[in-house]
């Protein structure tokens, strides 16, 4: 084996991998596409796939412990069974489907802290260190999530913070699920915050509402305290924050609020 063999195989001269996103702003249930353009390096390689991945930062509990850790909850092959001549270049269109449980990242333009979703590329050459590829991508709410947001806004709510948390709610279809945290309006005694769960599908999306959460949504035993199911149509703030209200109400008087 050649010296330039030998390098390739831990990466140096190595071909390389890059994506190119057609934009970098997508929607839960839309598409994100692009092309991922691959560069043959010093010495030919044989490419077996090409796979592109959409990645999730996600926090993790256990114990007295926490962390943080990538999960791809989605991909898809597109190439692979190739062979790179040395400055040879390849591009291999994509597209792939947000799954619509897909977390936001960014509200009313401005991003979310600590949220992160990106688009992951591998090539995986024979004998050889997988080079990758990560690009960022923006996750705006759906204009229900949207609606939703305002809404609780108008009724005095703010908003804190959001964090993608691993493990299932009742009707997840993902691996992990986002809260978005708010401050209660000054007349509301008894609660800290209100924690916020958005489970989209093609019909709609359920907006799961927890409070002064001890052990969380997802401890043994527990139910949802309270569910609210909202159409993609329902996007009129007066609309949804009456409806909020209302479930917020009730909620609150399970756990003894004081208004």
């Amino acid at each position: 084996m050649g010296l330039r063999d030998l390098a390739a195989r831990f990466g140096a001269g190595a071909a390389s991998v890059d994506t190119v996103l057609e934009r970098d702003v997508a929607r839960p249930g839309g598409p994100v596409a692009g092309r991922v353009v691959v560069v043959g390096g010093a010495v030919a390689q044989d490419v077996q796939e090409v796979v592109v991945a959409l990645q999730a930062r996600v926090e993790v509990e256990s114990g007295d412990s926490e962390w943080r850790e990538d999960v791809v909850f989605a991909r898809a092959r597109v190439g692979g069974g190739f062979t790179t001549a040395p400055g040879e270049r390849a591009e291999l269109p994509f597209s792939l489907l947000l799954p619509w449980q897909t977390p936001v990242t960014a509200i009313g333009g401005w991003h979310l802290r600590g949220v992160h979703v990106g688009v992951v590329t591998r090539l995986v050459v024979a004998g050889a260190v997988d080079p990758g590829d990560l690009d960022a991508l923006t996750v705006a709410p759906l204009p229900v999530q949207q609606a939703v947001v305002d809404a609780l806004g108008s009724l005095g709510w703010r908003f804190k913070s959001a964090d993608v948390e691993k493990g299932r709610v009742r009707g997840s279809e993902l691996p992990f699920h986002q809260e978005l945290e708010f401050a209660p309006p000054r007349h509301v005694r008894g609660v800290n915050e209100l924690e916020v769960t958005f489970l989209a599908d093609p019909h709609g999306v359920d907006v799961v509402l927890e409070a002064d959460r001890r052990g969380g949504l997802l401890t043994e035993g527990r139910d949802v305290v309270s569910r609210l199911r909202l159409s993609h149509a329902d996007t009129d703030r007066a609309r949804v924050a009456g409806a909020l209200e209302a479930a917020v109400r009730e909620l609150g008087s399970r756990r003894g609020w004081g208004w």
